[in-house]
C-alpha cells in the first residue's frame, strides 16, 4: 500500500472521556481543529464521536448539530462521519428516534453490525441519504451482514479489532468480507496494543484504515501522542 493507495482516516475522538487524554476533543470547535488538522497531516476522511457536556458521546440531535456544521465549516469537502454507538443511547427505539430526528447530517455513519436494532437502523440511515460504514467485530456479526440485503449497500466495511486480537483473526474476517462481494470499501483497525500492528497488516492488505485518539494514545515508538495530527502524520510515514 503506497503512494495514492493509502486511505487513512482521522478517528479524532471515540468513547474516550477528557480525562484519558489532555488534546480529546469534545466542544465543537475542538472537534473542527482537531479534524483540520488530521487532513492536514494526510487524513482523507474524518469520524467523531459528538459529545454532551459531560464529555460522553451523544446521539441528541442538537450536540450532533452542533459538532457536524463545526466540522463543515472547517472542512467543507471533507468526508465526515460519525458514531450511531449503541452505548450512546442503548435502546433501539430511542437510537432509532434520536438518528431520525437530525437535521443536520453527516455524509455517513458508523454502524456496528452486532447491536441490537442495527439492521433496522441500517435501513433509516440509507432512507435519509447518508452513507454506512458497518462495524464488524466478529464471525458471526460478519456471517449476518453478509446474507442481509444492507451489504450491498455499505459505504464501508469496518474490521474493527480489539486489543488482543491480530493479523490472523483479521484475515480471517478479510475473507468473510470479501466472499460477501459487496461494492464497499474495507477499513481494517485495531484498537490499543493492536492499532500500529494491525494498521501495517492493513498496508500489507492494501485496505483501509484509520487512526486518531480514538484508537490509541500512543505513537509507534510508545510515547504518548501529542494528539491526532501526530497519529495521522505517523500512520502515513508507515504506510509509506
Amino acid at each position: 500500500m503506497s503512494g495514492p493507495a493509502i486511505f487513512v482516516q482521522a478517528a479524532i475522538n471515540g468513547a474516550r472521556t477528557p480525562d484519558q487524554h489532555a488534546h480529546l476533543p469534545v466542544t465543537p470547535g475542538q472537534l473542527a481543529a482537531a479534524a483540520a488538522e488530521s487532513v492536514r497531516a494526510g487524513a482523507q476522511a474524518v469520524h467523531m464521536h459528538p459529545k454532551g457536556a459531560d464529555g460522553r458521546d451523544s446521539l441528541v440531535p442538537g450536540t450532533v448539530a452542533a459538532a457536524v456544521a463545526a466540522v463543515r465549516g472547517a472542512l467543507p469537502t471533507t468526508p465526515l462521519g460519525v458514531t450511531t454507538g449503541f452505548w450512546a443511547l442503548p435502546d433501539p427505539q430511542q437510537r432509532w428516534d434520536a438518528i431520525a430526528a437530525w437535521d443536520v447530517l453527516p455524509d455517513f455513519t458508523s454502524l456496528n453490525w452486532h447491536e441490537p436494532g442495527s439492521p433496522e437502523l441500517a435501513e433509516l440511515i440509507l432512507s435519509r441519504g447518508m452513507g454506512i460504514e458497518v462495524g464488524i467485530f466478529h464471525a458471526e456479526a460478519a456471517a449476518s451482514w453478509a446474507a442481509s440485503d444492507i451489504a450491498q449497500k455499505c459505504l464501508r466495511v469496518m474490521i474493527e479489532l480489539q486489543d488482543e486480537d491480530d493479523a490472523e483473526l483479521a484475515d480471517e474476517l478479510l475473507d468473510a468480507v470479501r466472499a460477501a462481494d459487496s461494492p464497499a470499501q474495507i477499513l481494517l483497525h485495531g484498537l490499543n496494543d493492536s492499532c500500529w500492528p494491525l494498521l501495517q497488516h492493513a498496508g500489507r492488505r492494501n485496505v483501509a484504515t484509520r487512526i486518531g485518539l480514538e484508537d490509541t494514545l500512543a505513537l509507534p515508538d510508545g510515547t504518548v501522542a501529542g494528539g491526532n495530527a501526530d497519529l495521522v502524520s505517523a500512520a502515513v510515514q508507515l504506510l509509506s
